[in-house]
Order: structure tokens, then sequence, then C-alpha cells
């Protein structure tokens, strides 16, 4: 019985992280520029990508009867370094002075630049 239950909590994780994936692969694909790409790719594929190895190590919980440490480090890893290369990404494209979208109001980032090194 319970059983069933972690192996059917896995595969909902798998197919929504699996959906927000996708999600994030559009937005990076529709987005207009370098800003918001990386924003899409560090925000919503570093979810679904989570999403998809807890659900894969929820499966082996259930299925197999044991824990896999590869999965949880995989996790962490994602979880440090997905968000933080597109921060990276998005502070070295404005360091470059690539140009923002049309839509873009303002330049909050200026501000914040201001006293640092670059």
């Amino acid at each position: 019985m319970i059983t069933t239950i972690v192996i059917s909590l896995a595969l909902i994780l798998v197919i929504l992280g699996s959906l927000i994936s996708a999600l994030a692969a559009i937005g990076i694909l529709r987005l207009d520029d370098v800003y918001a790409r990386a924003h899409a790719a560090g925000k919503a594929a570093t979810l679904g990508a989570m999403l998809l190895i807890s659900g894969v190590f929820l499966f082996f919980i259930g299925r197999e009867g044991y824990v896999n440490m590869q999965l949880i480090i995989g996790i962490l890893f994602i979880l440090i370094t997905g968000p933080l290369a597109s921060h990276l990404i998005i502070k070295s494209a404005y360091n470059l002075n690539t140009p923002a979208s049309k839509r873009t109001k303002h330049d909050e980032i200026k501000k914040d630049l201001k006293d640092t090194k670059l």
C-alpha cells in the first residue's frame, strides 16, 4: 500500500518536473533578451530538474527500497549551480552592455553596481 503511494507521488513529481522544464524551454525560445532568458533558465529549469530528480529519488525508495545518495547530491548541485549560473550570465551580459528589450522601462541594476568593482 505505502509502495503504491510513494511510486504515485514519484510519478506526479516526474510529470510536474517535465512540464515545468518544457515551459522553461519554451520561455528560453520565446523571451526577448538575454536577461529574461537567463531568468527562465535559472528559475524554471532549475525547479523542473529538481522535481524530476526528486521523483526518481522517490521511485527508487518505493520500488527498490533504498536511498540513492547520488540523487541527493545531484539535487543539491542543481539547487546551487542553476540560479548561480543564471546570475553570473546576467551580470556578465550587463557588464558587456548587452542591450535589453524595448519593453524594459528602467535600469535597476545600475545603482546597485555603482559602488562595486566590475
